[in-house]
């Protein structure tokens, strides 16, 4: 184990529990600990999406991806910028407009407040959504941690693990919102970084090698040196179809994500967030196929075990022990920025619309954030027991959960945001379509033949409108003039 990449992991691991202290010594009331109370920059807040979205999936799996797919994983990378473009375009500064209008914390809290005679049945059926989903994503998340700090420095990943999920679990509870925006910024600088210097890297050791990536693609077989994959007809449609879905996770349904549009405080930091976020992902999208596409080139598509440790296994190999610390830290920073803001959603949807807005508990502020801490505490240690058990890859799991919480919930915002005709009993219908057909949709060979990703999203947009058209709201059923009041119905 070399002690200088030690000594850096655990300046920072010190720092991100730094500070979630400092912000726990703050007086934050119940609002500041789940959507900052308007006290964050919009640069940050973009930093602090991108680096939530990208997780563990982005630095592991979707190098991995890159690395045994070849040329063709290029439009799993383009979909993924598609996204963050059309999602900060067109949804983010509406999300804020909605936020501020509706006086909401989460998405079931928006939509309750915006279809009020349905409150409690779109609270219950998001909470059902979001918490088994989210529990399962954090433990991937906390998987992933072991297989990397194993592959880079010897720990053992049960200790792995358990060390990361201590440090995600103390600053999430001690902080929330705020302490979870500022160490993703950290986060997202750390991850950006180790996208970029690593390819650059590889590529200076595969010209001083007199490697050919052309050549590498080639002998890897399996339509590696093909943009297309090899394939032809119908099955190139399918096979840009696929990676281009993952487009569709932006659309508004993921709630770590839409939380941070709707922290934006006005339409200045709503451009700036913007222009931070598409440009982090040029950089880290490009930087991690690149990754993947020279890891083939520089050791071939047989001489790895597991795909998705690549990252970590160019980065001791290629890269001197100083260096391999500080970006070690980016790969860590994924996984732990996405593990925290979705352990404040699961305890957001627990607190707030079930506790409070379902069954009606009374509770002061100060209790409401104990509940709060306590929730982030349990969540994430099932979390963990989750992880220490999972051998499940990260993408594959990470892209159930991408369309069982993402196309849920984003076929109802998009209905809300842009068509009039939408009605509760519609939300109700394009959350239980998205729910339902994603878990029947991926235990069956429907997930082999056309992705769940972009397949229930349809689903689930075809309820909402047929049930909107068939059981249209009522003027009554729409919200109060006093839309705060509504919102605490």
């Amino acid at each position: 184990m070399d002690m200088v990449v030690l000594v850096e992991l655990i300046f920072y691991f010190v720092v991100m529990i730094g500070i979630g202290v400092f912000y726990s010594r703050k007086e934050l009331g119940y609002d500041d600990y789940h959507l900052g109370g308007n006290k964050i920059p919009g640069w940050a807040l973009a930093f602090s999406e991108r680096s939530t979205e990208a997780s563990a999936w982005l630095l592991l799996g979707a190098t991995g991806f890159a690395f045994s797919t070849g040329l063709s994983s290029i439009w799993l990378f383009v979909g993924m910028l598609i996204g963050i473009i059309v999602s900060w375009l067109f949804l983010a500064k509406k999300f804020m407009e909605e936020r501020i209008k509706y006086n909401a914390l989460t998405l079931p809290d928006y939509l309750s407040a915006r279809f009020p005679k349905y409150a409690k049945w779109i609270r219950a059926i998001g909470a059902i959504i979001i918490v088994p989903f989210f529990t399962l994503y954090v433990g991937t998340q906390f998987g992933g941690t072991g297989n990397t700090l194993e592959q880079t420095m010897g720990i053992d990943p049960v200790w792995g693990i358990l060390i990361v999920a201590v440090v995600v679990i103390v600053y999430s509870c001690l902080g929330g919102f705020l302490s979870v925006v500022w160490t993703d910024t950290v986060q997202a600088i750390l991850m950006v970084l180790t996208l970029a210097v690593l390819p650059i890297v590889a590529l200076i050791k595969i010209a001083a090698s007199d490697l050919s990536i052309s050549d590498a693609l080639i002998q890897a077989g399996n339509g590696a040196d093909s943009w297309t994959g090899g394939v032809s007809g119908f099955a190139i449609g399918l096979l840009i179809y696929t990676n281009l879905s993952w487009a569709l996770g932006y659309l508004g349904g993921q709630p770590h994500i839409s939380a941070r549009f709707m922290a934006l405080k006005n339409d200045r930091d709503a451009k700036i967030g913007r222009n931070t976020a598409i440009i982090w992902g040029i950089l880290a999208y490009g930087g991690s196929f690149l990754i993947g596409i020279t890891g083939l080139t520089l050791y071939g598509s047989g001489n790895v075990d597991n795909v998705e440790m690549i990252l970590p296994m160019m980065l001791t190999d290629l890269l001197p022990g100083w260096l391999v610390g500080i970006l070690l830290a980016g790969i860590l920073a994924a996984i732990m920025s996405t593990a925290s803001s979705q352990l404040l959603v699961v305890a957001s949807s627990i607190s707030e619309d079930i506790l409070v807005k379902i069954i009606g508990m009374k509770f002061s502020e100060k209790q409401l954030l104990l509940i709060s801490r306590l929730i982030v505490s349990v969540v994430g240690i099932l979390g963990l027991v989750i992880g220490l058990m999972s051998k499940s890859l990260i993408y594959v799991v990470i892209g159930w959960a991408w369309a069982g919480v993402g196309n849920s919930f984003a076929a109802a915002i998009l209905l809300t945001f842009f068509w009039k005709r939408m009605s509760g009993a519609g939300v109700l219908a394009a959350l239980l379509t998205g729910f339902i057909s994603t878990i029947i949709w991926i235990n069956t060979p429907l997930e082999g033949i056309v992705t769940s990703r972009g397949a229930t999203l349809v689903l689930a947009l075809l309820a909402g409108v047929v049930v909107s058209l068939a059981a249209p709201d009522n003027k009554k059923d729409m919200p109060s003039k006093n839309l705060k009041e509504a919102n605490l119905t």
